[in-house]
């Protein structure tokens, strides 16, 4: 495979809090690229605890399939399992009882975005927390559904990303 080209579609660093992030708002996503990619730094204004969220394609709520993770929190290793009407955002989101100015990263990769095949996704987020509960998660899902991916709705229900978290969604082309 010839080496992919990425292209930044959409930036978005946020100067107030919020729960939601779309990437794509009203169906934007263009369909021209072969997979798409999505990088964030966030931060959450909870007070302790997994900041878990939920992504959805195309404001949908159905057709979700089992998503599983495997995480690591510094001193044990895990893994679940969530079926839900979303694929769970699995995110322990540095938070107000974490080391102060500390935000997680990490990426989402969907391949043939634009397929009529059902859509699979794969994660990976880390966290610092200058501590031994430093939280290490690899998610996988699937989306049950032959539309196209247009737009991306990332959201942290019960807390709200802080002002300078950053999402950022790219567009592959392998050519």
């Amino acid at each position: 495979m010839a080496n992919p080209t990425y292209i930044l579609i959409q930036s978005v660093t946020l100067t107030t809090t919020a729960a939601t992030v779309t990437l794509g708002s009203g169906g934007t996503i263009p369909q021209t690229y072969t997979d798409l990619k999505i990088v964030w730094s966030t931060r959450a204004n909870s007070n302790g605890g997994i900041a878990d969220g939920s992504i959805t394609f195309n404001g949908s709520s159905t057709g979700y399939g089992s998503s599983k993770m495997l995480y690591g929190t510094g001193s044990s290793a895990l893994s679940a399992a969530q079926t839900q009407g979303y694929i769970q955002w699995s995110v322990e989101t540095p938070d107000t009882a974490t080391t102060a100015n500390t935000f997680s990263n990490g990426e989402m990769y969907i391949p043939n975005y634009t397929s009529s095949n059902y859509k699979s996704i794969s994660m990976d987020q880390v966290t610092e927390n200058n501590a031994t509960a430093g939280y290490q998660f690899m998610n996988v899902g699937i989306w049950n559904n032959a539309a196209a991916i247009t737009s991306i709705t990332l959201s942290v229900p019960t807390v709200s990303f802080v002002t300078n978290s950053t999402f950022y969604l790219y567009g592959i082309k392998n050519s």
